[in-house]
């Protein structure tokens, strides 16, 4: 029993285990965060050569040499440091020269000498003007930053708002896009930037530019003015204007690439083509035909051009993986899009401007830019997705127009080193039949090319550079047979321009024919001079201008008119728009049309009227409106419940009233059902007795209708059982067709005389005929000439 004990007690023993004591954590990283502090100051850019060399953090350090970031960049060096001394800085530099990085890491430094908490909220804000540059700040921010208890979330549109919006109280980085942030500002209640240390505007001369100076303006008013603003991107802005609605008063500049050769990578070959219109789809299909073991982006204009050449060439099929990138696509597919270019390495992805402004894409070996890009700024954000880092090397072909070739100047001035090369025609090969076979084939197709078209044109009428961009120079036709449009779509728009300068360009300059256009009386001397002065004007004035503008010159001679009066001008009253433009009667016309009412339009003013829609009511004699009973609810449930005002609706009790109100459905159904038989069995009953009384015995008229017999003697006298007297006798005589005589008794009150049925003589029963024989033998002859005579006349 000892042993037993003893090896029970051994290995208990055996599981207690002694901890020693260890050091605070807190106590650590105070000690830690007072010796960076004092770092701060101390700092000499020129002796910094790895990210070691800066006064970071251990968790920060760890971060960046788990991702190969070893060597810190020009525009990363001056930006750590000045951002650590708790400045606001504008940072500009080249594209792919590690921007990212340059505001990231101040960020986690700031919060982490801080003890920023969960409890804290929100610390740090960065914006950023497209959905898939804030994706990729944010997947950095998870790379570099894994070691820190900082809590950060990726707001952009697209996304699940309602998961967001429970979650935004306990984000501490917050990484987003325009709209969608200033959508809980204004929504969420558990949104608070009161204690807000950094903000950050990535891109930053896109989002304070014209398209978001609204949305950024309302963002701005939100955040508190007492913060740290970092401004970075390629082409930084430097406007007043932005800076003091940023509250930077004096911010510092750091552009460490400003005194360099070229603004684009060194890098980066640059060159352009110049061409025609319609030769653009086929120098891009043999440009990719001829590189297909490469990584190509090929930048439009507009999202439908990039839907459509997307889709035409997946059906042409190049031999090489097609992508498509553009703003109307879903956020999910967007995003896969933009993971599949980055993973793959033979690839083509044609994108719009979206995907030019800060986006990484590994290894791309060519930027082909197939429509002129707005200016200088949107060249160079272009350009820069290839040639990205410090060795990396890339090229970029630029296509222009003939008249679009005056950028290339602004490019130059810019200090972009660019070259122009020719194609040889001979390796162009254009597959214009299978495109126009295509778009036959497949009607959406064609509606899709008819979409580019006219957005393609609709950008270049609304560019601000008219000296570049022109949209009359441009070949609309042959732009339309080169997408595979037979017949080109109409262009309202400038059809309505070109009419609008036709009628500017009629109407002359000079005073003369101003007040001529305004209908104002001419003030004329009488000298020589005048008269020669209105006939060189008139002179000028051709046929057709006039006819246009409806003004007729009379020049005859009016003995009451004075000289003044020499030149007179008749037109029709016309409506002036623009001190240069008369407008016709039928032009006028055609702009007063009313537009033609649309269902919308009728539904609405339905509404403002607060007509019940689908309601029908009777009216009585008197006016009074007759109320129906079908619709009015019977049962006590149902008229409890639409007393009620309670939104929505609900089931359980519109179940209960929905059985209630069928019983008296069923009742009133059923005497319905009764009043519909007693109709039918009225009906027939009636029809019965009007058969009747159409119809006697032999099927003929009624008895009515037949001869006046009130004539005929009584036959009760005649057929008595007593001996009849001579006097009191009628006898009838009639005619048969052997012109023999035959006597029969005649009783009008049983039947109709025979004779005028046409009843032959043989249809006579024998019995019968003996009592006519008897009847006759007692008329006298003058009896029978009487009854024939009378019988002759009803015949």
């Amino acid at each position: 029993m000892r042993e037993t004990k003893n090896k029970t007690n051994n290995t208990s023993r055996k599981k207690i285990k002694l901890f020693k004591a260890k050091k605070k954590k807190g106590v650590d990283e105070d000690a830690a965060i007072q010796y960076l502090k004092l770092q701060y100051d101390k700092i000499t850019i020129d002796e910094i050569k790895t990210f070691k060399d800066l006064p970071l953090s251990q968790k920060t350090l760890k971060g960046l040499k788990d991702n190969n970031y070893k060597i810190p960049t020009e525009i990363q060096k001056q930006a750590i440091v000045f951002a650590l001394q708790r400045k606001d800085i504008l940072g500009a530099a080249k594209t792919g020269s590690g921007k990212t990085l340059a505001f990231l890491v101040p960020i986690l430094e700031n919060l982490f000498c801080k003890k920023w908490t969960r409890l804290d909220g929100l610390g740090a804000l960065v914006i950023s003007p497209t959905r898939e540059l804030a994706y990729q700040i944010y997947d950095t921010l998870r790379k570099i930053g894994f070691l820190h208890d900082f809590s950060a979330g990726l707001i952009i549109g697209g996304q699940n708002l309602k998961f967001e919006r429970k979650r935004m109280d306990q984000l501490n980085i917050l990484i987003c896009t325009p709209g969608r942030l200033l959508q809980h500002m204004d929504e969420n209640p558990l949104f608070d930037c009161s204690n807000l240390q950094v903000l950050v505007l990535d891109e930053a001369d896109r989002c304070l530019d014209l398209g978001f100076e609204a949305t950024m303006n309302a963002i701005i008013e939100n955040l508190p003015s007492e913060r740290q603003t970092l401004l970075f991107s390629a082409t930084q802005t430097k406007s007043v204007k932005d800076l003091a609605r940023l509250s930077l008063s004096f911010p510092t500049y750091v552009a460490p690439h400003e005194q360099a050769t070229a603004v684009t990578p060194d890098h980066l070959q640059q060159s352009y083509i110049v061409c025609e219109i319609d030769e653009k789809l086929g120098i891009l299909w043999s440009f990719i035909k001829n590189h297909l073991k490469q990584k190509i982006i090929v930048f439009m204009s507009t999202c439908k051009q990039v839907k459509y050449i997307y889709e035409l060439f997946c059906k042409l099929r190049p031999g090489i993986s097609l992508l498509a990138l553009y703003g109307t696509l879903h956020q999910e597919k967007r995003e896969k899009i933009y993971q599949d270019f980055c993973r793959k390495s033979n690839v083509v992805l044609f994108a719009t401007d979206l995907a030019s402004r800060g986006l990484d894409f590994p290894r791309v070996n060519w930027v082909v830019q197939m429509d002129c890009p707005e200016d200088v700024e949107t060249y160079i954000h272009r350009a820069g997705r290839t040639a990205r880092g410090i060795f990396g090397k890339g090229e970029g072909l630029l296509m222009l127009l003939p008249h679009e070739e005056s950028i290339v100047k602004d490019l130059i001035n810019r200090k972009i080193p660019i070259k122009k090369i020719s194609v040889d025609p001979s390796k162009v090969i254009a597959p214009q039949r299978k495109i126009e076979a295509l778009l036959s084939e497949f009607t959406d197709l064609k509606q899709t090319a008819q979409r580019a078209f006219m957005s393609y044109v609709k950008s270049i009428a609304i560019m601000k550079n008219k000296a570049i961009f022109d949209v009359k120079k441009i070949n609309t036709d042959a732009f339309a047979r080169s997408l595979g449009l037979i017949v080109p779509p109409r262009i309202k728009f400038l059809h309505k321009l070109q009419n609008y300068n036709k009628n500017a360009s009629a109407n002359m300059d000079d005073s003369f024919i101003e007040k001529l256009n305004f209908g104002s009386n001419t003030d004329v001397d009488n000298n020589d001079t005048a008269v020669e002065f209105l006939d060189s004007k008139v002179i000028e004035i051709k046929h057709d201008t006039v006819s246009k503008n409806n003004i007729k010159l009379d020049f005859h001679e009016d003995d009451n008119s004075d000289d003044e009066e020499f030149l007179k001008v008749k037109r029709k009253p016309s409506k002036i728009i623009d001190n240069n433009v008369i407008v016709d009667n039928e032009s006028t016309s055609k702009m007063n049309k009313k537009k033609p009412l649309t269902k919308a339009a009728i539904a609405k003013k339905i509404l403002k009227k607060k007509i019940k829609v689908n309601t029908k009511v009777k009216f009585t004699d008197d006016g009074e409106a007759i109320e129906d009973d079908k619709r009015k609810m019977k049962s006590e449930l149902a008229k409890q419940y639409e007393k009620e005002n309670v939104g929505g609706i609900d089931i359980e009790k519109a179940k209960a009233v929905l059985r209630e109100e069928d019983k008296f459905d069923k009742i009133k159904f059923r005497e319905k059902v009764k009043a519909k038989h007693k109709e039918q069995k009225r009906k027939l009953k009636n029809k019965k007795k009007d058969e009747e009384g159409q119809k006697d015995e032999f099927g003929s008229e009624s008895d009515s209708d037949g001869p006046d017999l009130s004539w005929l003697p009584d036959p009760d006298k005649i057929y008595s059982k007593n001996s009849v007297s001579s006097d009191s006798k009628e006898s009838l005589c009639i005619e048969d067709d052997n012109d023999e005589a035959i006597e029969m008794t005649h009783k009008p009150s049983k039947r109709k005389l025979i004779v005028s049925k046409g009843i032959s003589q043989e249809s006579v029963k024998p019995s019968k005929k003996k009592k006519i024989e008897d009847i006759s033998a007692s008329l006298s002859m003058n009896e029978a000439e009487a009854l024939a005579i009378q019988l002759l006349k009803y015949k």
